[in-house]
């Protein structure tokens, strides 16, 4: 009797941790808690920046290739906006009562840091030239799309840190954005959209994120150069999607134009670009350059 006791006894030891293990698998996993990426991470750090400017409030300067010295783009946005719901009229309207009127379309052309064919480079090499010229409170910056031919990441990376530090050093609030997506180029695409973002975040300014909201509008048929828009009538411009029928510069077909409805913004890339640039621009103003009052609690 002693020894069956005793054989029970050893059984326990043996088989307890084995369930008390198989109990602690059979225990759904924790899911683990993702931290939420720091949506302001900038606004301190572009305060500072701002706290440094010296010229006149309101200036919005644009330093692009053919993609921003367009009147497709920003420009249209002063003269043509339906179908647009409260928050972006919202936007539109804080946009319009703040900005200086000769931003929305006289500041164009290689003097004012926008024309076609220009890389990141040469955005690098002139931003003092146009920093004195026009002194500007807030920059946005878009190049890539013809840096994509011949330039390698990592000097694409060096020319736009070169090019926000020089706006940051002169006072100047930057938006950074990343370039919409090209046929046939995506993963060179992918890779300076992903320095766009880091340098942001390692230089605390903004993003205007141009590719991705392509992406999240038509993740699969963005280019007007594909097959499927073929047979569908009218000039470069005028493919039913985000981009051109060139494959590379934002579409704009007249159906869809100043429309800033969803499907406008699933339709005409210039449009969903003003779109992008402005939401931007608006929160910088509302919490940089002419912060609301804090409300009591």
């Amino acid at each position: 009797m002693k020894r069956f006791i005793l054989l029970l006894a050893v059984v326990a030891l043996v088989v307890a941790p084995v369930l008390a293990a198989e109990k602690e698998i059979a225990k759904p996993a924790k899911a683990a808690k993702a931290k939420p990426p720091e949506k302001d991470y900038w606004v301190e750090p572009m305060k500072k920046v701002h706290a440094k400017f010296t010229g006149e409030k309101g200036t919005f300067a644009h330093f692009g290739d053919s993609i921003t010295v367009s009147m497709a783009f920003w420009a249209s946005l002063k003269w043509t906006q339906k179908n647009i719901d409260k928050p972006t009229q919202a936007a539109f309207d804080l946009v319009k009562g703040y900005m200086k009127d000769d931003c929305w379309h006289k500041w164009k052309g290689d003097q004012y840091g926008n024309t076609g064919m220009m890389i990141m480079k040469w955005c690098a090499d002139n931003a003092d030239k146009w920093l004195k010229k026009l002194n500007p409170e807030c920059v946005l910056i878009m190049f890539g799309t013809n840096d994509l031919g011949g330039v390698s990441v990592a000097d694409y990376e060096k020319y736009t840190r070169q090019a926000v530090r020089k706006c940051l050093d002169n006072g100047a609030v930057v938006i950074l954005s990343t370039i919409p997506p090209r046929h046939g180029a995506d993963a060179k695409v992918k890779q300076f959209v992903e320095v766009v973002r880091k340098v942001a975040k390692d230089m605390k300014v903004p993003v205007s994120d141009y590719y991705q909201a392509c992406m999240d509008r038509r993740p699969e048929d963005w280019s007007g150069a594909s097959p499927k828009f073929k047979s569908v009538s009218g000039g470069t411009y005028e493919v039913p999607t985000l981009i051109s029928r060139d494959g590379v510069h934002p579409s704009n077909p007249a159906k869809w134009n100043g429309d800033y409805s969803k499907e406008g913004l699933k339709h005409n890339g210039f449009v969903l670009r003003n779109y992008v640039v402005m939401m931007s621009y608006a929160d910088v103003i509302r919490k940089v350059l002419k912060p609301e009052p804090k409300k009591a609690k």
